[in-house]
Order: structure tokens, then sequence, then C-alpha cells
């Protein structure tokens, strides 16, 4: 496993002018067979970062979308030991991908953090993201992490105080994830412009890596949120929503999400060349 992947990859895509495209998929969902094809379209249609979500039974950062998807991975007996087996897999298959194991800390906990990163470690992925684990709870995890290696990956969000986002950034490392509105996953992010506000005040506290998620689902909010300064989008709920409606035959729906990979990839290389192109204001 190289454990600067995911650095290596940010800068990567800084030298050819390209913002990140992070796909999150929840594993198992509704197969997991379809997961691993799933990930295979994403991979060659413009995802840059594979986040593979480990399903938990009551994912309180998430909305109807995933909610059913983990509900759906439950019942067909996913474990958290057979999502890690798959990033093994995955890592086999794609040694450039840099891959975030997210999971909600029960998981963990149940296993033994040790033991857990242990695993992460081994199956060959970069870091976890524990969307319920706050900062202020977070160092002796973080303590672990890095001596194995390891990135825990911390949120911000538009409501985080500034004392708050200072302790934040100076923890974090591999990249920030900024949620971009209140509320749930899957809820659409109607205006892309109150983000600017938001990303220009992260970006002011930390050097690292700045990564947009929720409420992106096309091409056109990925261009404004990387224009307006952001490192890349993470985006799961809008490919998720796709298969669900064919879940007679879910690998119909990979084309559809190829296609949709593929213009969200796009938004996130002209929204990086728009802010190259766009020049500076002298006061």
């Amino acid at each position: 496993m190289n454990s600067t992947l995911l650095e290596e990859k940010f800068e990567g895509l800084r030298r050819r002018f390209e913002g990140a495209h992070v796909a999150h998929v929840y594993y198992g969902d509704p197969c997991e067979r379809f997961s691993l094809k799933l990930i295979e379209t994403l991979c060659e249609n413009g995802a840059d970062i594979i986040e593979l979500g480990i399903p938990f039974s009551d994912p309180i950062a998430d909305g109807p979308i995933f909610q059913a998807a983990c509900e759906r991975a439950l019942k067909n007996g996913v474990t958290p030991a057979r999502c890690l087996e798959a990033a093994r897999k995955l890592r086999d298959s794609y040694a450039e991908t840099p891959i975030i194991i997210t999971t909600y800390f029960n998981v963990p906990y149940i296993m033994g953090f040790h033991k857990f990163m242990d695993y992460v470690r081994a199956a060959g992925a970069q870091g976890v993201l524990i969307p319920d684990l706050p900062v202020e709870e977070a160092e002796p995890y973080l303590n672990l992490a890095a001596k194995k290696q390891l990135h825990i990956i911390l949120q911000v969000a538009p409501t985080t105080s500034e004392r708050r986002l200072r302790r934040i950034a100076n923890s974090a490392s591999g990249f920030l994830y900024l949620i971009s509105l209140e509320g749930v996953t899957g809820t659409t992010l109607k205006r892309t412009d109150a983000i600017k506000r938001v990303v220009k005040k992260v970006k002011a506290k930390s050097a690292i890596p700045l990564v947009v998620g929720f409420g992106i689902m096309d091409g056109k909010r990925a261009e404004a949120i990387v224009a307006a300064g952001a490192d890349g989008v993470a985006v799961g709920s809008a490919y998720t929503k796709i298969y669900a409606e064919r879940r007679g035959n879910p690998l119909d729906a990979l084309p559809e999400i190829a296609g949709l990979a593929h213009e969200i990839k796009l938004g996130c290389i002209l929204g990086l060349h728009k802010r190259q192109s766009t020049p500076s204001t002298c006061f």
C-alpha cells in the first residue's frame, strides 16, 4: 500500500489543472457484484478517489436515498469485513486510485479501533471518514491513524464557528470535507453562490485540499464549486438514485452513471480552468 497515494493524487490533479472527483458508493447495494461493477464504471469515467461506504443501520448524516441503500445492503448480509475485503480487491485492480472508507463510529468502536485501522491499512485504503466523530473527541483516533500512516478525514459545515474551524484545520490530514448545506446527503444544492464565502473562509485556515460534498447532482454544480475555490467535489446520492430506479436490473443503469461521472469530472476540470483564467483584482 502506498501511504502517500492520496497526497500524490491531489498533487497530480493540480499539475494537470483538474479538480478532484470523489465518488461515494455504499458497498453491497443492491448486491456486491453490482457494487464492484459500479466502482469500475466510476473509475473508468472520471472518478479520482473512491469513498467506500460501510452500510449502517442508522446513517444520521444521510438522506432517504442513502438510507434505503444501507437498508438494502444490510438485508443482503453485507458486513464491515466484506466491505474491507472489497477495498482490497479494488486496490488490486486500481492501484493508483485512493480509497477512503466511510463508516459511522459504531463499526470501529465495536470492532476495536486499533483492529479496525489495521484492517483498513491491510486493505490498501488511505484513510477513513467518520461523519459522527466530532473533532472534540477525535484526538486519540487521529494520533492512532497517524501512527498507522492513515488519514481521518474531518468535516466542516457552513455553520462551523471560526474557533472550531481553526481546531479542525489544525488537526486535518488528507483533505477537508466541506458539507455544502444544512441538511443530509441527497438534498439538492440549489445555490452554489452561497458556498463561495464558506470555501474562501475554510481555505484561509488550511492549506490541505478541500472537497465539497452533499447536494452535488450534475456537472454544472461541480464546475461552480471548483471555480469557487474548492479542490474537488464528492458525489454519491446522484449515482445511487440512478440505479435505485432500476433495481430489477441495475446493470442497465451503468451507461447513465458513466455519463454522469464523465459530466461531473468535466465540470471539475472546467471549474479549475475557469478559476485559473479569472484575472485578479487590484485594490
